[in-house]
């Protein structure tokens, strides 16, 4: 399998000039260690690699640090750190003592774990990235340029991407981002993504969290996938799936540490206070989300009543990994009051507020944009508006509400 350039290494490159350690975060086979070896294979310090993957050097990484970190010394990448927390503070250690940058490279699968530990024992010592699934842009070999309205830099970005249709845009949706699977054949795929779940999830879950009953998982993960891209109502994912509301609550924040899915918050101020609080649940790749619902094709996926919600939160995940991947914390939220009005997603971008709605039409309508001006009652401007969609090229209703079609994102 050839390997897909990330967009996140020149950014990783950058950052060990700075600081002494980097971690990087991300769900199981997204790619963090082979992005890293990447880099390694060009650097000319002689960086070591340890997986505490491996039982033998977790135990010793648990029970000596010390002497672990004189097996592998510094500059090292050592994988799945949260299996070695005890680590932190020796590395603390070394770091205070030695100040040299690019010292430690470190992945985590467990986001959570990884990251508290570090923030507690090398805060200001510790750069953290986020490496999601594969972008469509680093699949088709685009740039990295986290989305936003600006009509200047989407002209220029028009004529760099070829076009795709939306028979085309629902396989990609279909495929999904992992990177090991991204040449896959429909039945190797589908034996990929059963095989993540029990040899990657499954295996994870009981390590952290106990001994989960794995077939109720399954179900609530798939209970899960099903309100992709919808306000997250608790008690309605119980009663699907067959638990009570404090389980789910406890399972949706596994999820969450595994890098499986995340949230859309809503947005709100002190003056748009019939706004609603509840948080929209989306997925970081798409092509789990059409597994786990047997949408075993772009046919059916086109077709069947997930359509809309798989356009949605695709173009949301891809927004997202433009951010990521660029070290930025994406400023995304939706909008939704008691009154029924409601924006997919409200980008804050250079102080202001930027409407997009998200739809699978390849011909949109003009009346889409009709509640965006709600966003004037909020103390930032609003800015240019997009509706997102199957549209085969970047147009616009008029200078403020722009097309732009989905694989531009």
């Amino acid at each position: 399998m050839a390997y897909v350039q990330r967009h996140m290494e020149g950014l990783i490159q950058t950052l060990s000039k700075t600081f002494s350690a980097i971690l990087v975060t991300g769900p199981r086979q997204a790619g963090k260690t082979t992005m890293l070896q990447a880099l390694i294979e060009k650097e000319s310090a002689g960086r070591s690699y340890v997986s505490l993957d491996d039982t033998k050097s977790r135990i010793l990484a648990k029970e000596d640090p010390g002497f672990f970190l004189k097996l592998h010394h510094p500059p090292v990448l050592i994988d799945e750190i949260q299996y070695a927390p005890e680590l932190f503070s020796y590395i603390k250690i070394h770091i205070d003592q030695h100040h040299n940058p690019g010292d430690f490279w470190m992945t985590g699968s467990q986001i959570y774990r990884a990251i508290d530990g570090l923030q507690e024992s090398l805060a200001g010592r510790v750069a953290i990235l986020h490496l999601p699934p594969l972008s469509q842009r680093e699949i088709i070999g685009a740039p990295c340029a986290p989305f936003n309205t600006d009509i200047d830099r989407l002209l220029a970005e028009r004529d760099r991407i070829a076009p795709v249709s939306p028979t085309a845009m629902f396989a990609r949706i279909c495929h999904g981002s992992m990177p090991e699977a991204l040449n896959f054949s429909p039945v190797a795929l589908d034996t990929y993504y059963s095989s993540y779940l029990t040899s990657y999830l499954d295996r994870d879950v009981r390590q952290f969290y106990g001994n989960i009953d794995w077939l109720k998982f399954y179900r609530f993960v798939v209970a899960a996938a099903a309100r992709c891209a919808q306000l997250l109502n608790y008690k309605s994912l119980a009663d699907d799936a067959e638990l009570d509301v404090a389980t789910v609550k406890n399972w949706l924040n596994i999820l969450e540490a595994l890098g499986i899915l995340f949230y859309l918050h809503p947005y709100s101020n002190n003056v748009l206070k019939r706004s609603i609080h509840t948080p929209k649940l989306y997925f970081y790749d798409t092509g789990l989300v059409c597994y786990l619902l047997n949408m075993s094709s772009p046919a059916l996926a086109t077709t069947g009543g997930m359509a809309s919600a798989l356009v949605e939160n695709f173009a949301v995940s891809e927004i997202v990994k433009g951010y990521q991947n660029a070290g930025l914390r994406p400023s995304l939220y939706f909008y939704r009051d008691r009154d029924g009005k409601e924006i997919d997603v409200v980008l804050e971008s250079d102080g202001k507020l930027c409407p997009l709605e998200i739809k699978k039409t390849t011909s949109p309508d003009k009346r889409l944009t009709n509640v965006f001006p709600v966003l004037d009652r909020s103390p930032l401007p609003r800015g240019t508006s997009a509706v997102l969609c199957m549209a085969d090229g970047l147009s616009a209703f008029d200078r403020d509400n722009l097309i732009v079609p989905l694989w531009m994102l």
